[in-house]
């Protein structure tokens, strides 16, 4: 009796930990796939850049600081998004820091009826908005994932699990675009 009670009892705490190991994979995957999401948003916003300063530039070429100052950000974060070990503090910081450049662009075109007017500066416009937009999204659902997998980390029983696999904490992604 004594052999079949702790056959049952051992038999539950495999099943138990292998459920709770799979819950830890599938949270850690829904954190990589999230942040994949976001990686492919801020690739498509930097290869949109250069073509928004090409048109501002044939408009405004005296506003050369300026373009000067995107294009060097443009390349700073295309620079952190391809390391491995990423910084999400500085990577939102150097986000954030381009999208008041890229505000900077559009409070430019005020000054420059001909580009404000240009159909190709306004379809890229669009299509940057469209783009931040989507990057905020899918930030927000990063935000969440990450949310999820660090509760299950500090919850107890998971927590036992957690640090004898090494499960870790993730950083949130803050990122704050502000749409003019």
């Amino acid at each position: 009796m004594y052999t079949l009670f702790s056959l049952i009892i051992t038999s539950c705490l495999i099943i138990w930990f292998i459920i709770i190991y799979n819950r830890f994979i599938t949270l850690k995957n829904q954190v990589e796939a999230a942040w994949s999401d976001i990686s492919v948003q801020l690739k498509r916003r930097h290869d949109l850049i250069p073509k928004l300063v090409d048109v501002v530039r044939q408009y405004a070429s005296y506003e050369q600081a300026i373009l000067s100052r995107v294009t060097s950000l443009r390349a700073e974060g295309q620079r952190m998004e391809s390391l491995k070990d990423r910084d999400l503090d500085k990577t939102g910081q150097l986000e954030k820091n381009l999208s008041e450049h890229l505000g900077q662009i559009k409070i430019l075109a005020e000054s420059y009826p001909d580009l404000k007017a240009s159909q190709h500066f306004i379809e890229l416009q669009k299509e940057l908005s469209v783009i931040e937009e989507t990057l905020q999204h899918a930030r927000r659902f990063y935000n969440g994932a990450v949310r999820l997998l660090n509760t299950r980390i500090d919850s107890f029983p998971d927590l036992a699990i957690a640090r004898f696999f090494n499960f870790s904490y993730r950083q949130y992604f803050q990122l704050d675009i502000t749409h003019e």
